[in-house]
Protein backbone atom coordinates (compact mmCIF):
# COMPACT_ATOMS: atom_id res chain seq x y z
CA UNK A 1 0.00 0.00 0.00
CA UNK A 2 1.36 3.35 -0.99
CA UNK A 3 0.85 6.22 1.50
CA UNK A 4 2.28 9.00 -0.71
CA UNK A 5 5.77 8.79 0.80
CA UNK A 6 8.75 9.99 -1.26
CA UNK A 7 12.49 9.35 -0.94
CA UNK A 8 14.19 12.35 0.70
CA UNK A 9 17.22 11.84 -1.61
CA UNK A 10 15.89 11.11 -5.12
CA UNK A 11 12.23 12.22 -4.59
CA UNK A 12 10.83 8.97 -5.94
CA UNK A 13 7.58 7.49 -4.50
CA UNK A 14 8.09 4.87 -1.77
CA UNK A 15 6.15 1.89 -0.50
CA UNK A 16 6.50 1.07 3.19
CA UNK A 17 7.50 -2.34 4.34
CA UNK A 18 4.83 -4.40 6.06
CA UNK A 19 6.80 -4.32 9.35
CA UNK A 20 6.43 -0.52 9.55
CA UNK A 21 2.71 -0.33 8.92
CA UNK A 22 1.68 -1.49 12.42
CA UNK A 23 4.68 -0.75 14.66
CA UNK A 24 4.32 -1.71 18.32
CA UNK A 25 5.41 0.73 21.10
CA UNK A 26 8.05 -1.72 22.28
CA UNK A 27 9.56 -1.84 18.81
CA UNK A 28 9.58 1.96 18.72
CA UNK A 29 11.40 2.09 22.08
CA UNK A 30 13.96 -0.44 20.83
CA UNK A 31 14.71 1.69 17.74
CA UNK A 32 15.03 4.85 19.83
CA UNK A 33 17.39 3.19 22.28
CA UNK A 34 19.71 1.93 19.53
CA UNK A 35 20.15 5.39 17.97
CA UNK A 36 23.08 7.68 18.95
CA UNK A 37 22.45 11.01 20.68
CA UNK A 38 21.78 14.03 18.50
CA UNK A 39 25.05 15.70 17.29
CA UNK A 40 25.58 19.41 17.95
CA UNK A 41 26.18 22.00 15.26
CA UNK A 42 29.45 23.14 16.75
CA UNK A 43 31.16 19.76 16.63
CA UNK A 44 30.08 19.12 13.04
CA UNK A 45 31.54 22.39 11.84
CA UNK A 46 35.05 21.76 13.25
CA UNK A 47 37.47 20.86 10.46
CA UNK A 48 40.79 18.99 10.63
CA UNK A 49 42.77 22.25 10.34
CA UNK A 50 40.80 23.79 13.25
CA UNK A 51 41.37 20.72 15.36
CA UNK A 52 45.11 20.79 14.54
CA UNK A 53 45.34 24.50 15.42
CA UNK A 54 43.91 23.84 18.89
CA UNK A 55 46.61 21.28 19.69
CA UNK A 56 49.68 22.77 21.50
CA UNK A 57 52.67 21.44 19.58
CA UNK A 58 55.77 22.68 17.72
CA UNK A 59 55.55 23.62 14.00
CA UNK A 60 57.83 20.67 13.14
CA UNK A 61 55.36 18.16 14.62
CA UNK A 62 52.40 19.86 12.94
CA UNK A 63 54.24 19.76 9.59
CA UNK A 64 54.82 16.02 10.05
CA UNK A 65 51.12 15.60 10.77
CA UNK A 66 50.13 17.59 7.65
CA UNK A 67 52.44 15.46 5.49
CA UNK A 68 50.90 12.24 6.85
CA UNK A 69 47.32 13.50 6.34
CA UNK A 70 48.01 14.93 2.85
CA UNK A 71 49.27 11.55 1.57
CA UNK A 72 46.18 9.89 3.10
CA UNK A 73 43.76 12.43 1.61
CA UNK A 74 45.31 12.14 -1.89
CA UNK A 75 44.87 8.37 -1.82
CA UNK A 76 41.28 8.74 -0.60
CA UNK A 77 40.16 11.34 -3.16
CA UNK A 78 41.02 8.99 -6.03
CA UNK A 79 38.36 6.50 -4.89
CA UNK A 80 35.80 8.73 -3.10
CA UNK A 81 33.48 9.88 -5.90
CA UNK A 82 30.60 7.37 -5.99
CA UNK A 83 28.18 7.55 -8.85
CA UNK A 84 24.46 7.07 -8.47
CA UNK A 85 22.83 4.33 -10.46
CA UNK A 86 19.34 3.55 -11.62
CA UNK A 87 16.80 6.29 -11.14
CA UNK A 88 18.62 7.97 -8.25
CA UNK A 89 21.63 8.78 -10.48
CA UNK A 90 19.88 11.42 -12.57
CA UNK A 91 18.17 13.05 -9.57
CA UNK A 92 21.11 13.30 -7.11
CA UNK A 93 21.27 16.92 -5.85
CA UNK A 94 24.58 18.74 -6.11
CA UNK A 95 26.55 19.55 -2.97
CA UNK A 96 28.22 22.93 -2.42
CA UNK A 97 32.04 22.96 -2.48
CA UNK A 98 32.34 24.93 0.78
CA UNK A 99 30.39 22.39 2.91
CA UNK A 100 32.67 20.11 5.01
CA UNK A 101 32.88 16.43 4.16
CA UNK A 102 31.26 15.40 7.48
CA UNK A 103 28.08 17.50 6.89
CA UNK A 104 25.01 16.08 5.13
CA UNK A 105 22.56 18.48 3.50
CA UNK A 106 19.84 17.70 1.00
CA UNK A 107 19.20 20.33 -1.72
CA UNK A 108 15.64 20.19 -2.88
CA UNK A 109 14.53 21.00 -6.40
CA UNK A 110 12.53 24.14 -7.01
CA UNK A 111 9.47 22.19 -8.06
CA UNK A 112 9.55 20.21 -4.81
CA UNK A 113 9.93 23.34 -2.70
CA UNK A 114 6.99 25.01 -4.39
CA UNK A 115 4.68 22.01 -4.18
CA UNK A 116 5.45 20.84 -0.63
CA UNK A 117 4.20 23.27 2.08
CA UNK A 118 6.22 23.72 5.21
CA UNK A 119 5.00 21.96 8.32
CA UNK A 120 5.94 22.48 11.95
CA UNK A 121 8.71 20.16 12.99
CA UNK A 122 8.73 18.17 16.19
CA UNK A 123 10.43 19.95 19.09
CA UNK A 124 13.16 17.29 19.27
CA UNK A 125 14.30 17.74 15.60
CA UNK A 126 17.50 19.69 14.89
CA UNK A 127 17.66 22.99 13.04
CA UNK A 128 19.09 21.36 9.94
CA UNK A 129 16.35 18.84 9.65
CA UNK A 130 13.64 21.50 10.12
CA UNK A 131 15.09 23.70 7.40
CA UNK A 132 15.69 21.08 4.76
CA UNK A 133 13.43 18.06 5.23
CA UNK A 134 9.93 18.26 3.73
CA UNK A 135 6.81 16.73 5.25
CA UNK A 136 6.94 13.04 4.59
CA UNK A 137 3.22 12.89 4.08
CA UNK A 138 3.16 15.46 1.32
CA UNK A 139 3.49 14.44 -2.31
CA UNK A 140 4.61 16.69 -5.25
CA UNK A 141 1.47 15.87 -7.12
CA UNK A 142 -1.11 16.18 -4.32
CA UNK A 143 0.32 17.82 -1.17
CA UNK A 144 -2.82 17.35 0.99
CA UNK A 145 -4.03 14.03 -0.29
CA UNK A 146 -2.95 12.02 2.78
CA UNK A 147 -3.31 14.70 5.47
CA UNK A 148 -4.81 12.94 8.52
CA UNK A 149 -8.07 14.10 9.91
CA UNK A 150 -7.56 14.99 13.60
CA UNK A 151 -11.28 15.06 14.39
CA UNK A 152 -11.97 11.49 13.34
CA UNK A 153 -8.88 9.30 13.60
CA UNK A 154 -8.82 6.14 11.60
CA UNK A 155 -6.47 3.11 11.43
CA UNK A 156 -4.80 4.59 8.36
CA UNK A 157 -3.98 7.90 10.06
CA UNK A 158 -2.74 5.98 13.10
CA UNK A 159 -0.30 4.00 10.96
CA UNK A 160 0.85 7.16 9.23
CA UNK A 161 1.50 8.92 12.52
CA UNK A 162 3.43 5.92 13.80
CA UNK A 163 5.64 5.81 10.68
CA UNK A 164 6.08 9.60 10.89
CA UNK A 165 7.36 9.33 14.45
CA UNK A 166 9.87 6.68 13.43
CA UNK A 167 11.14 8.71 10.43
CA UNK A 168 11.34 11.92 12.52
CA UNK A 169 13.28 10.08 15.22
CA UNK A 170 15.73 8.69 12.65
CA UNK A 171 16.19 12.10 10.99
CA UNK A 172 16.73 13.78 14.38
CA UNK A 173 19.28 11.31 15.76
CA UNK A 174 21.26 10.93 12.52
CA UNK A 175 22.56 13.16 9.77
CA UNK A 176 20.33 11.52 7.14
CA UNK A 177 16.79 12.56 6.31
CA UNK A 178 14.34 9.65 6.15
CA UNK A 179 12.67 7.88 4.49
CA UNK A 180 15.08 6.57 1.79
CA UNK A 181 14.60 4.16 -1.09
CA UNK A 182 16.62 0.94 -1.43
CA UNK A 183 19.03 2.38 -4.04
CA UNK A 184 19.73 5.54 -2.03
CA UNK A 185 20.18 3.40 1.07
CA UNK A 186 22.75 1.29 -0.79
CA UNK A 187 24.60 4.43 -1.89
CA UNK A 188 24.39 5.77 1.67
CA UNK A 189 25.94 2.57 3.02
CA UNK A 190 28.81 2.90 0.60
CA UNK A 191 29.36 6.51 1.69
CA UNK A 192 29.27 5.54 5.37
CA UNK A 193 31.75 2.72 4.78
CA UNK A 194 34.06 5.18 3.05
CA UNK A 195 33.72 7.63 5.93
CA UNK A 196 34.54 4.77 8.30
CA UNK A 197 37.75 4.06 6.38
CA UNK A 198 38.64 7.77 6.44
CA UNK A 199 38.01 7.86 10.18
CA UNK A 200 40.33 4.89 10.68
CA UNK A 201 43.04 6.61 8.66
CA UNK A 202 42.48 9.78 10.67
CA UNK A 203 42.90 7.75 13.87
CA UNK A 204 46.21 6.39 12.52
CA UNK A 205 47.27 9.97 11.78
CA UNK A 206 46.53 10.98 15.36
CA UNK A 207 48.56 8.07 16.65
CA UNK A 208 51.52 9.08 14.43
CA UNK A 209 51.07 12.68 15.54
CA UNK A 210 51.20 11.58 19.18
CA UNK A 211 54.41 9.63 18.52
CA UNK A 212 56.04 12.68 16.90
CA UNK A 213 55.11 14.82 19.91
CA UNK A 214 56.67 12.28 22.27
CA UNK A 215 59.86 12.15 20.20
CA UNK A 216 60.05 15.95 20.15
CA UNK A 217 59.72 16.03 23.93
CA UNK A 218 62.49 13.43 24.25
CA UNK A 219 64.79 15.48 21.99
CA UNK A 220 64.09 18.62 24.01
CA UNK A 221 64.88 16.67 27.18
CA UNK A 222 68.17 15.51 25.74
CA UNK A 223 69.40 18.96 24.59
CA UNK A 224 73.14 19.43 24.07
CA UNK A 225 75.23 21.18 26.68
CA UNK A 226 76.84 24.55 26.00
CA UNK A 227 80.38 23.13 25.67
CA UNK A 228 79.18 20.53 23.26
CA UNK A 229 77.40 23.22 21.26
CA UNK A 230 80.59 25.32 21.17
CA UNK A 231 82.62 22.30 20.04
CA UNK A 232 80.03 21.70 17.37
CA UNK A 233 80.24 25.36 16.30
CA UNK A 234 84.03 25.16 16.18
CA UNK A 235 83.83 21.98 14.17
CA UNK A 236 81.44 23.63 11.76
CA UNK A 237 83.76 26.64 11.46
CA UNK A 238 86.69 24.32 10.64
CA UNK A 239 84.57 22.58 8.08
CA UNK A 240 83.61 25.96 6.65
CA UNK A 241 87.28 27.02 6.43
CA UNK A 242 88.17 23.74 4.72
CA UNK A 243 85.24 24.18 2.33
CA UNK A 244 86.39 27.74 1.49
CA UNK A 245 89.93 26.47 0.79
CA UNK A 246 88.53 23.73 -1.38
CA UNK A 247 86.40 26.30 -3.18
CA UNK A 248 89.45 28.49 -3.84
CA UNK A 249 91.39 25.46 -5.07
CA UNK A 250 88.46 24.57 -7.34
CA UNK A 251 88.43 28.13 -8.67
CA UNK A 252 92.16 27.93 -9.43
CA UNK A 253 91.63 24.62 -11.19
CA UNK A 254 88.77 26.19 -13.10
CA UNK A 255 91.03 29.05 -14.24
CA UNK A 256 93.70 26.56 -15.30
CA UNK A 257 91.10 24.54 -17.16
CA UNK A 258 89.78 27.71 -18.84
CA UNK A 259 93.31 28.57 -19.97
CA UNK A 260 93.85 25.02 -21.19
CA UNK A 261 90.50 25.18 -22.98
CA UNK A 262 91.56 28.44 -24.65
CA UNK A 263 94.83 26.86 -25.82
CA UNK A 264 92.94 23.81 -27.06
CA UNK A 265 90.55 26.06 -28.98
CA UNK A 266 93.53 27.79 -30.61
CA UNK A 267 95.00 24.40 -31.49
CA UNK A 268 91.62 23.35 -32.86
CA UNK A 269 91.45 26.44 -35.07
CA UNK A 270 95.00 25.78 -36.30
CA UNK A 271 94.12 22.16 -37.02
CA UNK A 272 90.98 23.25 -38.85
CA UNK A 273 93.03 25.64 -41.00
CA UNK A 274 95.60 22.90 -41.62
CA UNK A 275 92.82 20.49 -42.50
CA UNK A 276 91.29 23.00 -44.91
CA UNK A 277 94.72 23.53 -46.51
CA UNK A 278 95.21 19.76 -46.70
CA UNK A 279 91.85 19.23 -48.42
CA UNK A 280 92.56 22.10 -50.82
CA UNK A 281 95.92 20.54 -51.69
CA UNK A 282 94.23 17.15 -51.91
CA UNK A 283 91.65 18.53 -54.33
CA UNK A 284 94.40 20.12 -56.42
CA UNK A 285 96.22 16.80 -56.48
CA UNK A 286 93.03 15.05 -57.53
CA UNK A 287 92.58 17.53 -60.40
CA UNK A 288 96.20 17.06 -61.47
CA UNK A 289 95.82 13.28 -61.22
CA UNK A 290 92.66 13.42 -63.32
CA UNK A 291 94.42 15.57 -65.92
CA UNK A 292 97.40 13.22 -65.97
CA UNK A 293 95.06 10.24 -66.21
CA UNK A 294 93.28 11.84 -69.16
CA UNK A 295 96.63 12.69 -70.76
CA UNK A 296 97.87 9.15 -70.14
CA UNK A 297 94.72 7.73 -71.70
CA UNK A 298 95.21 10.02 -74.68
CA UNK A 299 98.85 8.96 -75.00
CA UNK A 300 97.91 5.31 -74.70
CA UNK A 301 95.30 5.73 -77.40
CA UNK A 302 97.83 7.48 -79.62
CA UNK A 303 100.38 4.79 -78.83
CA UNK A 304 97.89 2.06 -79.70
CA UNK A 305 97.11 3.83 -82.99
CA UNK A 306 100.84 4.23 -83.75
CA UNK A 307 101.47 0.57 -82.89
CA UNK A 308 98.68 -0.45 -85.24
CA UNK A 309 100.14 1.79 -87.92
CA UNK A 310 103.61 0.40 -87.28
CA UNK A 311 102.35 -3.15 -87.51
CA UNK A 312 100.61 -2.26 -90.72
CA UNK A 313 103.80 -0.66 -92.06
CA UNK A 314 105.87 -3.61 -90.92
CA UNK A 315 103.54 -5.90 -92.79
CA UNK A 316 103.92 -3.64 -95.82
CA UNK A 317 106.95 -4.36 -98.12
CA UNK A 318 107.82 -1.13 -99.85
CA UNK A 319 110.24 -2.96 -102.12
CA UNK A 320 107.44 -5.11 -103.46
CA UNK A 321 105.46 -1.96 -104.18
CA UNK A 322 108.47 -0.21 -105.75
CA UNK A 323 109.59 -3.20 -107.77
CA UNK A 324 106.58 -5.27 -108.75
CA UNK A 325 107.89 -8.29 -110.70
CA UNK A 326 105.42 -10.41 -112.63
CA UNK A 327 104.76 -11.80 -116.11
CA UNK A 328 102.63 -10.96 -119.10
CA UNK A 329 102.31 -14.07 -121.21
CA UNK A 330 105.84 -15.08 -122.25
CA UNK A 331 107.28 -11.75 -121.06
CA UNK A 332 108.68 -11.09 -117.68
CA UNK A 333 107.56 -7.67 -116.36
CA UNK A 334 108.87 -5.24 -113.79
CA UNK A 335 106.50 -2.47 -112.75
CA UNK A 336 104.36 -3.38 -115.76
CA UNK A 337 107.24 -2.98 -118.26
CA UNK A 338 107.82 -5.95 -120.55
CA UNK A 339 111.37 -7.19 -120.90
CA UNK A 340 112.09 -9.07 -124.16
CA UNK A 341 110.88 -9.44 -127.72
CA UNK A 342 109.14 -12.23 -129.61
CA UNK A 343 108.05 -12.48 -133.24
CA UNK A 344 104.57 -11.22 -133.76
CA UNK A 345 104.58 -9.06 -130.60
CA UNK A 346 106.60 -5.94 -131.31
CA UNK A 347 107.77 -4.46 -127.96
CA UNK A 348 109.16 -0.97 -128.19
CA UNK A 349 112.80 -0.48 -127.28
CA UNK A 350 111.80 2.40 -125.03
CA UNK A 351 109.76 -0.05 -122.90
CA UNK A 352 112.63 -2.58 -122.91
CA UNK A 353 115.19 0.08 -121.94
CA UNK A 354 112.93 1.33 -119.13
CA UNK A 355 112.48 -2.25 -117.87
CA UNK A 356 116.30 -2.71 -117.86
CA UNK A 357 116.67 0.55 -115.94
CA UNK A 358 114.19 -0.74 -113.26
CA UNK A 359 116.04 -4.08 -113.11
CA UNK A 360 119.42 -2.34 -112.62
CA UNK A 361 117.92 -0.09 -109.95
CA UNK A 362 116.54 -3.15 -108.18
CA UNK A 363 119.93 -4.90 -108.24
CA UNK A 364 121.59 -1.71 -106.95
CA UNK A 365 118.98 -1.40 -104.15
CA UNK A 366 119.35 -5.01 -103.02
CA UNK A 367 123.15 -4.73 -102.90
CA UNK A 368 122.92 -1.50 -100.93
CA UNK A 369 120.40 -2.99 -98.46
CA UNK A 370 122.65 -6.00 -97.94
CA UNK A 371 125.66 -3.66 -97.70
CA UNK A 372 127.31 -5.58 -100.50
CA UNK A 373 129.82 -3.98 -102.91
CA UNK A 374 130.56 -5.37 -106.32
CA UNK A 375 134.33 -5.77 -106.89
CA UNK A 376 134.49 -5.45 -110.73
CA UNK A 377 131.59 -3.22 -111.65
CA UNK A 378 129.76 -0.13 -110.50
CA UNK A 379 126.07 0.12 -111.24
CA UNK A 380 124.74 3.46 -112.46
CA UNK A 381 120.91 3.29 -112.57
CA UNK A 382 119.60 6.13 -114.73
CA UNK A 383 116.19 4.92 -115.91
CA UNK A 384 116.01 4.16 -119.62
CA UNK A 385 119.69 5.19 -120.04
CA UNK A 386 121.30 3.17 -117.24
CA UNK A 387 124.85 1.85 -117.57
CA UNK A 388 127.42 -0.34 -115.91
CA UNK A 389 131.00 0.84 -115.43
CA UNK A 390 133.90 -1.53 -115.12
CA UNK A 391 136.19 -0.73 -112.18
CA UNK A 392 139.14 -2.95 -113.22
CA UNK A 393 141.13 -3.33 -116.40
CA UNK A 394 140.26 -0.79 -119.08
CA UNK A 395 137.42 0.68 -116.95
CA UNK A 396 135.02 0.55 -119.86
CA UNK A 397 131.43 1.76 -119.69
CA UNK A 398 128.58 -0.36 -121.00
CA UNK A 399 125.17 1.09 -121.83
CA UNK A 400 122.26 -1.04 -120.66
CA UNK A 401 119.81 0.03 -123.32
CA UNK A 402 119.37 -1.03 -126.97
CA UNK A 403 118.05 0.33 -130.29
CA UNK A 404 116.32 -1.05 -133.38
CA UNK A 405 118.42 0.85 -135.97
CA UNK A 406 120.48 -1.31 -138.36
CA UNK A 407 123.34 1.05 -139.27
CA UNK A 408 126.94 0.22 -138.44
CA UNK A 409 127.21 2.48 -135.41
CA UNK A 410 124.12 0.98 -133.86
CA UNK A 411 125.52 -2.51 -134.39
CA UNK A 412 128.53 -1.51 -132.26
CA UNK A 413 126.19 -0.09 -129.67
CA UNK A 414 124.20 -3.30 -129.51
CA UNK A 415 127.44 -5.14 -128.89
CA UNK A 416 128.13 -2.87 -125.90
CA UNK A 417 124.52 -3.56 -124.89
CA UNK A 418 125.36 -7.31 -124.88
CA UNK A 419 128.45 -6.63 -122.76
CA UNK A 420 126.28 -4.62 -120.32
CA UNK A 421 123.77 -7.47 -120.00
CA UNK A 422 126.60 -9.97 -119.42
CA UNK A 423 128.08 -7.60 -116.75
CA UNK A 424 124.58 -7.35 -115.13
CA UNK A 425 124.36 -11.14 -115.08
CA UNK A 426 127.85 -11.35 -113.52
CA UNK A 427 126.83 -8.91 -110.76
CA UNK A 428 123.64 -10.92 -110.19
CA UNK A 429 125.73 -14.09 -109.87
CA UNK A 430 127.98 -12.50 -107.21
CA UNK A 431 124.91 -11.30 -105.26
CA UNK A 432 123.36 -14.78 -105.40
CA UNK A 433 126.59 -16.27 -104.13
CA UNK A 434 126.62 -13.73 -101.25
CA UNK A 435 123.03 -14.61 -100.30
CA UNK A 436 123.80 -18.30 -100.38
CA UNK A 437 126.79 -17.73 -98.12
CA UNK A 438 124.46 -16.01 -95.65
CA UNK A 439 121.60 -18.49 -95.91
CA UNK A 440 122.18 -21.87 -97.46
CA UNK A 441 118.46 -22.67 -97.47
CA UNK A 442 117.77 -20.16 -100.23
CA UNK A 443 117.20 -21.91 -103.52
CA UNK A 444 117.46 -20.39 -106.99
CA UNK A 445 115.83 -22.41 -109.80
CA UNK A 446 118.32 -21.32 -112.50
CA UNK A 447 122.05 -21.47 -112.31
CA UNK A 448 124.17 -18.60 -113.67
CA UNK A 449 127.25 -19.55 -115.69
CA UNK A 450 129.12 -16.76 -117.52
CA UNK A 451 126.55 -15.26 -119.96
CA UNK A 452 123.92 -17.92 -119.46
CA UNK A 453 121.20 -18.35 -116.89
CA UNK A 454 119.28 -21.58 -117.04
CA UNK A 455 121.24 -22.68 -120.15
CA UNK A 456 120.00 -19.61 -122.03
CA UNK A 457 122.28 -16.72 -123.00
CA UNK A 458 121.33 -13.17 -122.22
CA UNK A 459 123.09 -11.83 -125.36
CA UNK A 460 120.90 -10.42 -128.07
CA UNK A 461 123.25 -10.84 -131.09
CA UNK A 462 123.32 -14.19 -132.75
CA UNK A 463 120.47 -15.34 -130.50
CA UNK A 464 116.84 -16.00 -131.05
CA UNK A 465 114.38 -13.51 -129.58
CA UNK A 466 112.38 -16.27 -127.81
CA UNK A 467 115.54 -17.56 -126.04
CA UNK A 468 116.61 -14.03 -125.14
CA UNK A 469 113.16 -13.26 -123.76
CA UNK A 470 113.22 -16.48 -121.72
CA UNK A 471 116.66 -15.66 -120.25
CA UNK A 472 115.43 -12.21 -119.26
CA UNK A 473 112.45 -13.83 -117.52
CA UNK A 474 114.92 -16.02 -115.56
CA UNK A 475 116.85 -12.88 -114.59
CA UNK A 476 113.70 -11.24 -113.18
CA UNK A 477 112.85 -14.41 -111.23
CA UNK A 478 116.33 -14.44 -109.64
CA UNK A 479 115.96 -10.75 -108.75
CA UNK A 480 112.58 -11.46 -107.13
CA UNK A 481 114.09 -14.22 -104.98
CA UNK A 482 116.93 -11.92 -103.90
CA UNK A 483 114.47 -9.14 -103.07
CA UNK A 484 112.30 -11.47 -101.00
CA UNK A 485 115.27 -12.68 -98.98
CA UNK A 486 116.69 -9.17 -98.52
CA UNK A 487 113.39 -7.72 -97.31
CA UNK A 488 112.87 -10.49 -94.74
CA UNK A 489 112.92 -9.17 -91.16
CA UNK A 490 115.89 -11.31 -90.14
CA UNK A 491 118.06 -10.27 -93.09
CA UNK A 492 119.68 -7.08 -94.24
Amino acid sequence: MNFGLVCQQCKEPLQLDASLIDLAPSAYDTIAASLPPSPTQHTRQLTNDQKLAQVPASPYVKAAWERSTSSTASATNKSSSPKLTSRAQGKQPQRSSDIPSNESFVLLQDSVIRNIPSAPAPPTRSKKTTATAPNIFNSPTSPTQFEPDQSSPSPLSHHLRSAARVFNLLSTRTEIDHPLCAECTHILLKTLNRQLEETKKERDGYIAFEKEIRKEKEREAQALAKEEAERKIEKLQNEERIAIEQLKEAEREREELDEELRLLELDEKALEAEEAEFWRHHNDQLLVAEQQTAQLASLRAAYAADVATLEKLERTNVYNDAFCIGHDGVFGTINGLRLGRVPGVPVEWAEINAAWGQALLLLYTIARKLDYTFTSYRLVPMGSFSRIEKTTGDKATYELYGSGDMHLGRLLHNRRFDFAMVAFLDCLKHLIDHIRSQDSTVEFPHQVIKDKIGDVSVKLQFNQEEAWTRSLRHVLLALKICLKWATNGTNG
